[in-house]
């Protein structure tokens, strides 16, 4: 059984004193835990008292473990899954270092809906857009479920985060004669491999990483494992004859730099992979006269060639990489192109119902005045 005291001390004149604030101890696995109530009132420290020893009964962690917890502790959790997982570390640091302005030092239990609101508020005020935001929020809300599956856990409840709602989804993609415009003045090392990327979808770290172990010339097979995709699925890819062409010649220029690059696409002079191409990429877009576009617009368009050319979206899907329909979706989009074709395409089918063409609204009326004489 449990009790309720006021913590005793002797003052420098050896007097006993007594404390207004009362404490209640109470036993766990045999141990005894000692707690401050923060109050002065009997019924609130038997009230705390009788929780502490439900939730013993109930075989859960008394609450003053997660009282103890800090967000500290829980962003270097976070940080250390990520490293673990080979995920994007520089991104989650980012959220982390937002998340530390509001939260550092801060008990677990403290970090609640309406906490985590005023953070919202603070960081609109700031200017920062809702997808920041949110990635932020996901970020806190991951954080606080690894803790919970941890034995023993770090959190008791895990709070419910809002979301904010986002319309930033990017629309950019290549028509046919803007992308040959585009790689007709990319510098040599990079055709082939934007030319790769606009045809099958990938990120540009896949095509980037992509070592000859993951080619078969023979079979005109290209493949991912499952631990060097984002989604952590495997993923094949069959050439076409213009892709195999492009694999063939990186495979002779790589023979003749005489390098060791386990890479497909090495950069101008052959000492490391193609990495990061932004300049090159600006002035190439200025020179094709296609306005400003980003490399990841290939990944909508390839989405999208699949499915104007009667691919079925679940291989698409496949090539692409995209694990769920609500992503695959949002890249799948509709261009004004689209909309004019589906109105020739429903007017045709119109023509021919019944047999018949359907006139227009002046034909019809001349029709009618026709009949009318």
């Amino acid at each position: 059984m449990g009790s309720i005291y006021r913590r005793k001390w002797k003052d420098k004149d050896c007097n006993i004193r007594e404390g207004e604030i009362l404490w209640i101890k109470y036993y766990r696995n045999g141990k005894p835990i000692r707690e401050s109530t923060g109050s002065t009132k009997d019924a609130d420290a038997k009230r705390l008292l009788k929780k502490r020893e439900g939730e013993i009964s109930a075989g859960k962690l008394p609450g003053i473990y997660f009282d103890r917890v800090r967000f500290d502790e829980l962003a270097e959790d976070l940080l250390s899954d990520y490293r673990i997982n080979g995920k994007n570390v520089v991104r989650a640091e980012l959220s982390v270092r937002h998340l530390k302005v509001e939260f550092e030092g801060m008990r677990v239990t403290a970090i609640t809906t309406p906490r985590i609101n005023i953070y919202i508020e603070e960081r609109l005020a700031e200017g920062a857009a809702n997808a920041t935001i949110n990635r932020e929020l996901a970020a806190l809300k991951r954080m606080l479920n690894l803790a919970a599956k941890q034995t023993p856990p770090k959190v008791d409840k895990v709070p419910y985060i809002p979301m904010l709602k986002e319309n930033n989804v990017r629309k950019g993609f290549f028509e046919h004669d803007q992308f040959l415009a585009l790689r007709d003045v990319m510098s040599e090392h990079l055709k082939g491999f934007v030319t790769f990327g606009y045809k099958v979808g990938w990120r540009i770290s896949e095509i980037s990483n992509l070592t000859w172990s993951r080619v078969d010339l023979k079979q005109g097979i290209v493949r991912l494992e499952a631990g060097e995709t984002k989604n952590h699925e495997a993923r094949t890819v069959y050439l076409d004859n213009e892709l195999q062409e492009i694999f063939g010649h990186q495979r002779k220029l790589c023979k003749k730099l005489g390098t060791a690059l386990p890479y497909v696409f090495p950069n101008h002079d052959g000492t490391d992979r193609v990495k990061r191409f932004d300049k090159a990429w600006r002035t190439a877009c200025k020179k094709a006269k296609i306005g400003v576009r980003l490399f990841h617009d290939f990944r909508r368009t390839a989405v999208r060639n699949m499915v104007r050319a009667g691919v079925p979206e679940r291989v698409a899907m496949m090539i692409s990489g995209h694990k769920t329909r609500a992503v695959f979706d949002r890249y799948n989009i509709v261009s004004d192109a689209d909309l004019k074709l589906a109105a020739h395409k429903q007017e045709a089918y119109l023509q021919t119902q019944m047999g018949t063409k359907l006139g227009t609204v002046h034909q019809l009326e001349d029709r009618k005045t026709t009949v009318r004489l």
